[in-house]
C-alpha cells in the first residue's frame, strides 16, 4: 500500500484529524505562557472575531443568505454584557446566557422578513441595521451611556489560578471558542446542517425535498446571530469598554471580508479569517503609515484574488491533490513503437 493509499484509508483520515486537533490545542494552551501580553492580547481577538465569523459562516456560507449587518448582533451581545455587569452588578459569567437569548431572539427576529428577501435585497436591509445602530445605542444613554459609552472592570481571575489578566481572558475566550466550533461542527453534520446546504444549492429542490424553509432560514439566522452576540460578550470583557464607535458598518463589512478570505462553507476557515482579519491592519500600518487603510484595502483585493475560494478553499484543494493516484503513464504512440521494434 502506498502512502497516498494510506491517508485515503478513512481510519488513517481520522486519526490524522485528531492528531492535528490535539496538536492544535496543545499549542493554543500552551501560547499564552511563552508569548508577551500583546501577543496574548492579539491572539484573544482572533478567537473573539472566530465567533463571529463562524456565525456569519453558518448563515452565509452554509445556508447561503447574505448579511452585512452582523456587526448589530456583535454590539448587541457587547452591550448586553457591558449594562448588566456596570449598571445591575452581575458577575461577567452571568451574562453569557442573557446575552445570547437576547441575540438569538433578535436573529430569529429579523430572520422572519428576510423570508421574504433574496441577494442583493437582504444584504440592503441587513446594511441598514448595521447602519442604525450606533446612533440607537447613542439614543438610550441611560442604559448605554450614550456617545461615552461604558466602562466595565475586566474579569480577574481567581487568585489560585496563578493566572495573569491577558492569560486568563484568553483562556475564556479560547473555552468559548472550542465549544462555539464543536456545537458549529455537529450542527453542520446534523439533519439541519444539510437542510442548510440543500437551501443554498437550490430553495426549490430543497422545498421539494420536504424542508421547511421558513423553519431552517429563520433559525440559521438566530444561530448566526447569537454567536455575534457570544464574540460581543468576549470583546467588552477583553477591552473592558464599549462604544458606539467601536460598532459602525465597518466591524459588520470586515467580518464579512473576513469570512470570504477564510472560505465560504467551511468550519476553520473562520479561524483563518479571524486571524487576517486581526494582523493585516498591523501589516498595512507598516507597509504604508500615511495611508493605512488604502493599504488594508489594497492587501485585501490582493488576498482575494489570490485565494478566490478562500485560505480553506486552497488547503482543500493542496490536500485533494495530495491524495489525487497518480497518472497512468500515456501509451506509446505508433511511431514511438515502430522505432522500438524496428518493425512497422
Amino acid at each position: 500500500m502506498t502512502w497516498r493509499e494510506r491517508l485515503r484509508d478513512p481510519t488513517t483520515q481520522r486519526w490524522l484529524r485528531i492528531a492535528v486537533f490535539v496538536a492544535m490545542l496543545g499549542i493554543a494552551l500552551w501560547a499564552p505562557f511563552y508569548f508577551t501580553p500583546f501577543r496574548v492580547f492579539q491572539f484573544t481577538r482572533v478567537l473573539i472575531f472566530a465567533i463571529a465569523v463562524l456565525g456569519l459562516g453558518l448563515l452565509t456560507g452554509f445556508n447561503g443568505q447574505i448579511s452585512l449587518g452582523h456587526g448589530a448582533f456583535f454590539a448587541i451581545g457587547a452591550y448586553t454584557a457591558a449594562a448588566l455587569m456596570e449598571k445591575a452588578g452581575w458577575p461577567f459569567l452571568l451574562v453569557v446566557p442573557v446575552a445570547l437569548l437576547i441575540t438569538f431572539a433578535l436573529g430569529y427576529g429579523v430572520g422572519i422578513p428576510a423570508l421574504r428577501l433574496h441577494g442583493l435585497y437582504l444584504a440592503l436591509v441587513t446594511l441598514a441595521l448595521a447602519v442604525v445602530t450606533p446612533p440607537i445605542l447613542k439614543r438610550f444613554s441611560g442604559i448605554t451611556g450614550g456617545a461615552m459609552g461604558l466602562n466595565i472592570d475586566i474579569p480577574q481571575a481567581p487568585a489560585w489560578t496563578g493566572l495573569a489578566e491577558d492569560q486568563f481572558l484568553y483562556l475564556l475566550a479560547l473555552v468559548a471558542a472550542i465549544a462555539a466550533f464543536a456545537l458549529a461542527r455537529n450542527l453542520v453534520d446534523s439533519r439541519t446542517g444539510r437542510a442548510m446546504i440543500a437551501i443554498r444549492e437550490d430553495e426549490l429542490a430543497a422545498e421539494t425535498m420536504g424542508v421547511d424553509l421558513a423553519r431552517v432560514k429563520t433559525l440559521a439566522f438566530a444561530w448566526s446571530a447569537m454567536y455575534a452576540g457570544l464574540a460581543g460578550v468576549l470583546f467588552t470583557w477583553t477591552i473592558g469598554f464599549v462604544s458606539p464607535e467601536s460598532f459602525t458598518i465597518t466591524l459588520s463589512i470586515s467580518i464579512l471580508a473576513a469570512l470570504v478570505v477564510g472560505g465560504l462553507g467551511s468550519i476553520w476557515g473562520a479561524l483563518l479569517g479571524a486571524a487576517f482579519l486581526v494582523y493585516l491592519p498591523s501589516v498595512a500600518d507598516d507597509l504604508n503609515q500615511a495611508a493605512p487603510g488604502i493599504a488594508f484595502g489594497a492587501l485585501l483585493i490582493i488576498a482575494m484574488y489570490v485565494f478566490p475560494g478562500g485560505i480553506a478553499g486552497l488547503a482543500r484543494r493542496l490536500w485533494g491533490r495530495l491524495l489525487a493516484p497518480p497518472r497512468a503513464p500515456a501509451p506509446a504512440t505508433a511511431g514511438a513503437s515502430t522505432e522500438e521494434g524496428g518493425e512497422p
